[in-house]
């Protein structure tokens, strides 16, 4: 557990990716609370001069032009929650819930909400006390922001639904007296702005971000370490080629397989050799891990902005007493980018993929066929192969944009939506079929390195070998396979790969 001083407003990916990953202490700076009391204040002055706001003294969605009376606004703000907590589906993870929690709490002290310090405070103790609303992960288009999902988080405050305590499934009620706390009654504009966001949306993509950079990784030390066992040639990665084409992914991707690749017996062994080209999968690396590397920095770029945004409606701006109605819950840029991280996530487990397919073959890589001794007796990596072909296919389908699509919701008052939501939800199915995809291609290319002793590798890589064999042992005859395949996956998981590159390669691993 760490403690989170909350600058609202400045929120980085290093501190977002450890709240993804452990439990937090918040607090606030108490230099916000003077803007969100003034935003409260703001929206009490136009309920005092009886002016018609959107959302405030009104309907909701296309029930815009029904005003309500003042003596109905809490009624209105306690309806608005418990009718639009309509989800389904397989409930988020205690860890997709925390940091939607975190975004939340950081768009609404950022003072244009009108929501009271006292809301906000609720929250951050829910969190603080480890206790997460239970929240369904499918019911949200993306646009007006992520209402169901955000209504069953704000139920809890309610003492309605249902909280996740430490694994454990709770009344929302007692999860409240858990943390401390007892129901709270809502005021004006209070559930809209509590519900209006797309915090549920940049949750799961941020997940798939921090995923999709563990992978890159990972596959930057399997893609390096297949180099190896196939003999393949250093002179791709030659930083000449890539500074003339200018992208700078490709040019950073060059260099660190350099520098993985840096000192090997493997490579002198083979300095000399006949072969003119290698195929694709090895030479062209750093073109396709170069293009998939700009991806997840535009990627990561967009979704620190929305991160630290305001994205609920109306939004309060005091200083002119002016309530302004618009769209900033359209979570267009979240869907855009996870979009593109799953098109990262399908291409490099299809470059993964292929270098297993070459390795397997020992017209190709002069390794033993299908990567054993005895083959025929044995067979090897045979069907590890075919599992990573049957999951980079799943894949391609996966990876099929989800915000070309759009259905009008509201009685076409909200007529084109974003699906954002299920956007980056997906990213975490495609994360675990490319993490299994790379990790047979660790097991395959370790295979393979082990074959060219006594030749060794670089000491980078041969740290990268040693990590695996000390989980897995060299595939000396056939043996139950998916274990092997599932510690190389933990492995992968676990992040550790991220140590072999540079700290700056990634964005959410530097400092």
């Amino acid at each position: 557990m760490f403690t989170l001083e909350l600058n609202p407003g400045q929120l980085t990916l290093q501190k977002l990716r450890r709240v993804a990953k452990e439990p937090v202490v918040v607090h606030f700076n108490p230099g916000c609370r003077q803007r969100i009391e003034e935003s409260v204040a703001t929206v009490k002055e136009v309920v005092a001069q009886g002016r018609v706001i959107y959302g405030i003294n009104t309907g909701f969605g296309l029930l815009a032009n029904k005003v309500i009376p003042t003596p109905e606004l809490e009624q209105l703000q306690r309806s608005i929650v418990l009718s639009h907590a309509a989800g389904t589906g397989e409930m988020m993870s205690e860890a997709t819930v925390r940091l939607l929690l975190i975004l939340k709490i950081n768009s609404l002290a950022r003072g244009y909400s009108g929501i009271r310090v006292e809301v906000i405070e609720t929250l951050m103790k829910l969190v603080n006390a480890e206790v997460y609303p239970c929240i369904p992960q499918k019911g949200s288009v993306g646009a007006s922001g992520d209402l169901a999902p955000l209504a069953h988080m704000s139920t809890v405050l309610l003492g309605e639904g249902e909280v996740f305590h430490r694994g454990e499934r709770l009344p929302g009620r007692r999860g409240l007296e858990i943390a401390g706390l007892a129901p709270i009654t809502l005021g004006p504009k209070e559930g809209l702005a509590l519900l209006n966001g797309t915090q549920a949306s940049t949750a799961f993509a941020l997940e798939g971000l921090f995923l999709a950079e563990d992978l890159f990784a990972a596959a930057m030390v399997s893609g390096s370490l297949s180099v190896e066992a196939a003999l393949g040639s250093r002179r791709p990665f030659d930083p000449r080629i890539h500074e003339v084409r200018g992208h700078r992914g490709q040019i950073d991707t060059a260099a660190t397989f350099s520098q993985l690749l840096e000192h090997s017996e493997i490579e002198d062994s083979h300095r000399e050799c006949e072969a003119v080209q290698d195929p694709y999968s090895l030479r062209c690396q750093p073109q396709v891990m170069g293009a998939c590397l700009d991806q997840i920095r535009h990627a990561a770029g967009v979704l620190l902005i929305e991160a630290n945004a305001v994205s609920d409606n109306p939004l309060v701006f005091s200083d002119a007493c002016d309530i302004i109605s618009g769209g900033n819950f359209h979570a267009e840029p979240v869907a855009l980018v996870a979009d593109n991280l799953a098109l990262v996530l399908a291409e490099m487990g299809a470059l993964s993929e292929r270098r297993i397919a070459l390795l397997i073959d020992a017209n190709l890589s002069k390794l033993p066929p299908f990567l054993v001794e005895k083959g025929g007796l044995n067979s090897g990596f045979m069907i590890a192969q075919v599992t990573a072909a049957a999951l980079a296919s799943e894949n391609k389908s996966l990876a099929h944009p989800a915000s070309v699509d759009s259905l009008p919701t509201s009685a076409n008052q909200e007529d084109h939506v974003s699906m954002a939501t299920f956007a980056a939800r997906r990213l975490k199915e495609m994360g675990d079929n490319t993490a299994v995809i790379l990790a047979v291609e660790l097991l395959a290319a370790c295979q393979g390195v082990d074959f060219r002793a006594p030749l060794k590798t670089s000491s980078k890589l041969e740290e990268a070998r040693q990590l695996l064999r000390r989980q897995v042992p060299f595939y000396d005859q056939d043996r139950y396979f998916a274990p092997d395949i599932e510690k190389a996956k933990q492995l992968i998981r676990s992040g550790v790969y991220g140590a072999f590159v540079p700290e700056e390669l990634l964005p959410s691993m530097g400092r």
